[in-house]
């Protein structure tokens, strides 16, 4: 016998309920990323210690929603049972609720070179970081809403922006490796930039996994591969 259609209707209503609250804690961990990245940023370029130690203790909250989202996930599986689109969303955001958690990772280790850092001269090409942040941030932001909207379309518009990302780590691995080689006594601070930069470009990559997976979870289809631009490992670009 079919079940009542009040209760149907009482089913998909918790479903739902289920699903915006799992898409609320990931919202919730994107825009904690963004905000860990830019204060870490912020804290290299202003040579402030202790709001680098801030940034680095506000990690614990990241963990906290990962494992917030991965039990919600693991509830409205079991009670659930959801298939096809739903099975997919929510596999989707069990996956991107642990690369936001390493993307909060990133941002700590950057608030931890940004304390490194903060009582050596300044260095020149350093200037690029603060522009390289932005990107990645816009890039997250512009990724959580496609997940949120579940807009494939804009998801897919997104995977490109990441060169964007490669070009500036290009361009600042290059002006170190030079600026290390003309000032030897900058080598140790310099490194830690690498380092820092190295955190951005893998933050931007991370964060185009996310908009890949938010178009496989709308469309069930992979997106193209997407093309890299980090050539730092042969230290030229091709021809």
């Amino acid at each position: 016998m079919a079940p009542p259609a009040e209760f149907s209707a009482h089913t998909v209503k918790s479903f739902d309920e289920d699903i915006a609250q799992l898409r609320a804690v990931i919202t919730r961990m994107g825009g904690l990323c963004e905000t860990q990245i830019g204060d870490a940023v912020d804290a290299l370029v202003s040579r402030n210690v202790e709001s680098a130690r801030a940034v680095v203790e506000q990690d614990a909250r990241l963990d906290a929603l990962e494992a917030e989202a991965e039990a919600l996930a693991v509830r409205i599986i079991a009670l659930r049972a959801p298939l096809a689109d739903d099975l997919r969303e929510i596999v989707a955001a069990l996956k991107i609720a642990g690369v936001l958690e390493r993307i909060g990772d990133y941002a700590k280790n950057i608030a931890k070179r940004a304390s490194a850092v903060a009582h050596a001269q300044p260095i020149g090409p350093a200037v690029i970081i603060p522009e390289m942040a932005r990107v990645v941030i816009e890039i997250i932001h512009d990724t959580l809403d496609a997940y949120v909207d579940r807009d494939a379309a804009r998801a897919n518009a997104i995977l490109s922006r990441d060169q964007q990302v490669d070009e500036f780590y290009n361009s600042l691995f290059r002006s170190l490796l030079t600026f290390m080689m003309e000032n030897p006594h900058y080598i140790t601070p310099s490194t830690h930039l690498l380092f820092v930069a190295k955190n951005l470009e893998r933050i931007g990559d991370h964060a185009t996994s996310v908009a890949e997976m938010v178009h496989y979870s709308v469309t069930g289809q992979r997106p193209a591969e997407r093309p890299k631009n980090d050539f730092t490992s042969t230290l030229y670009s091709p021809e």
